[in-house]
């Protein structure tokens, strides 16, 4: 359900990459998103995920909103944008996500 989403959402194209749960990593029962197996910058990457367990790897990065469910009253991702793009001037979004966002520790084992 969230490619339609974001294509609603993002209009200009600034998404370039969507992962979704074929994309997570099976750890203790929950899928996981682990940004360090992307091969991208981590400090540029974000997770919006209603599920804490999906984002405990890298709970600095994330940003987590409540589970849609079919409201179309909703807009919590639409109000999401400003700060979005408030994001994209920082160096790194971890840095201030950490700030913004209180988010439980998670104990990540390799």
């Amino acid at each position: 359900y969230a490619d339609p989403v974001l294509d609603l959402l993002d209009k200009s194209k600034v998404v370039h990459h969507r992962l979704f749960r074929e994309s997570c990593n099976l750890y203790n029962g929950n899928y996981v998103k682990d940004l360090s197996r992307l091969g991208r910058d981590v400090s540029q990457s974000i997770i919006i995920d209603n599920s804490p367990a999906s984002y405990a790897f890298h709970t600095n990065n994330a940003i987590g909103i409540s589970t849609w469910l079919n409201d179309p009253m909703d807009t919590e991702l639409r109000d999401l944008i400003p700060f979005l793009i408030d994001l994209t001037g920082v160096d790194d979004v971890s840095a201030v996500l950490s700030l913004t966002h209180g988010h439980l520790p998670f104990a990540h084992q390799e």
